[in-house]
């Protein structure tokens, strides 16, 4: 049985563009292995081997963005009182507001706002309803905030 990968519509988006870009690349790092293997000795061609290290990681992406894609089920935005997957929460705490987005994992972007269901921030913030402390706590500290809205 082949594992489930959360992804909300834009992050299936997201996906499908890159591996439509990195199909696009195919062509390009063909013909920087055509060129490097005309300069002869492969053995000691750095060009050569760094085409084909492009090519053997841009062909793993393209592997790992199609197992995800067939096995992906839809984070339905759904209108829920308690903080689901695809749920953006707002947190207020004397310090100010933070912002953040609950996704899967292979979605994840931290720097973004976008937090794994599995990540310290989004299992705290998984099942609070709007009032509700959540207290997270990282490598360096704790946090302690107010959920303020769940959109």
């Amino acid at each position: 049985m082949n594992k489930q990968f959360h992804l909300t519509k834009d992050g299936i988006e997201e996906l499908n563009a890159e591996i439509k870009q990195l199909m696009s690349r195919r062509v390009e790092i063909a013909e920087a292995i055509n060129i490097a293997r005309q300069q002869g000795d492969l053995s000691e061609n750095a060009e050569y081997t760094a085409a084909k290290s492009d090519q053997e990681r841009t062909e793993k992406r393209i592997a790992e963005i199609d197992h995800i894609l067939k096995n992906v089920a839809v984070i339905k935005q759904r209108k829920s009182d308690k903080v689901v997957l695809g749920s953006v929460v707002e947190l207020k705490n004397a310090e100010g507001k933070a912002t953040f987005t609950v996704v899967g994992t292979v979605e994840a972007d931290p720097l973004s706002g976008k937090v794994s269901d599995v990540s310290p921030i989004g299992s705290a913030l998984l099942g609070k309803s709007v009032g509700d402390d959540v207290e997270i706590v990282l490598p360096s500290k704790t946090k302690k905030y107010k959920v303020a809205s769940i959109s």
